[in-house]
């Protein structure tokens, strides 16, 4: 076991690491800025060009500043679902969490061509619109998820089940798209990618708020999440209310990864990996270090991605879904071959 100063060292170097990937993430991009400059900025100075600082401001910080809350969201998500159904493969996007929150958006983005619905989605209504949708549909899968848990203990039962739903909502987010327009079709398939960049700095507060919202049940019941991982019987022993627990699960869950998705798009593999990298990093179950560090750690992950996504010199950027998943795929094999699932807990 790690004594809790070592912990506060690898915290302080994780969060002095977190800044320097902040800086240059916001230092790469198709326009080179001397990153000089740009500790001089943001230290109090000014930039030699005007050009450079419209770049930095309106655009470089808010996509870095949105791949911390989307890496942070994803991340505790993700460890919460890993203590809920004890699974180690247990994430937003593997048991539907994601993809139920994607047909929340598809039903606001797509379906104005088969019900008349007004697309509210570039408008400021439209923003709550896109966040109340994408939260909905991921706590409506959560909650089906949830009653099954309830029926069946087999892990790999629900993991099933979970992949079932995902391609439930896939299916009639497929439909949906067959009867749309092209515009509209457009959007949500550009969404769908995944994106960093697409939040302006009005929309980051937005999700600063529902960032916020969802961390607070996380806070409140961070005590209780370590019983959860020795099964149900065990927490009520230790006079935890399980059903109250339960439904801070979900509610943090899915306003998480509902507003991570509404507003990034479906991004794979942090919610599961980075848990794990979390474990193996700081050797504890101790979820009042698993949280923190799973937050830090997905913060720095998906500055990493963001990074790497933007192809440095190139005008051209990658879908940040594809390189979480390139990056997240050989975690995810790594642990299956190396541990069977039943002794992750």
């Amino acid at each position: 076991m790690i004594k809790s100063n070592t912990y506060a060292l690898i915290f302080l170097i994780g969060v002095f690491l977190c800044g320097l990937l902040f800086i240059f993430n916001i230092g790469i991009g198709s326009v080179y800025i001397p990153f000089g400059d740009i500790i001089s900025a943001l230290t109090g100075g000014e930039f030699n060009r005007r050009s450079w600082e419209t770049i930095i401001y309106n655009y470089r910080i808010p996509k870095a500043f949105t791949a911390i809350l989307a890496g942070i969201a994803l991340s505790v998500s993700g460890l919460q679902m890993q203590t809920f159904f004890r699974n180690p493969l247990a994430g937003p996007f593997v048991l539907g969490i994601s993809s139920g929150a994607g047909l929340g958006v598809a039903l606001l983005v797509m379906a104005g061509s088969a019900f008349g619905i007004t697309m509210l989605y570039q408008t400021g209504v439209g923003l709550w619109s896109v966040i109340m949708a994408a939260t909905a549909g991921a706590v409506l899968v959560l909650l089906l998820m949830s009653l099954t848990a309830w029926k069946v203990k087999d892990s790999m039962t629900l993991l099933i089940v979970g992949l079932m739903f995902g391609s439930a909502t896939s299916a009639v987010i497929s439909v949906l798209a067959y009867f749309s327009d092209a515009e509209q079709l457009k959007v949500f398939t550009v969404w769908s990618m995944g994106s960093l960049g697409a939040t302006a700095p009005v929309q980051l507060k937005a999700f600063f708020v529902a960032q916020i919202i969802g961390i607070i049940p996380v806070l409140m019941f961070i005590k209780s999440y370590n019983a959860m991982l020795l099964g149900e019987t065990y927490a009520e022993s230790m006079g935890i209310n399980i059903n109250r627990l339960r439904w801070a699960m979900i509610i943090s869950t899915g306003i998480l990864a509902g507003s991570a998705t509404a507003f990034c798009g479906p991004i794979a593999f942090i919610g599961i990996a980075v848990p794990h990298m979390a474990r193996l990093i700081f050797r504890t179950a101790d979820h009042r270090v698993l949280f923190p560090a799973s937050a830090l750690i997905g913060a720095m992950v998906l500055l990493v991605c963001d990074a790497i996504s933007q192809m440095p010199t190139s005008a051209q950027t990658l879908p940040i879904n594809a390189v979480t998943s390139l990056v997240g795929a050989p975690m995810v094999i790594w642990l299956i071959l190396k541990r069977n699932f039943s002794k992750e807990f």
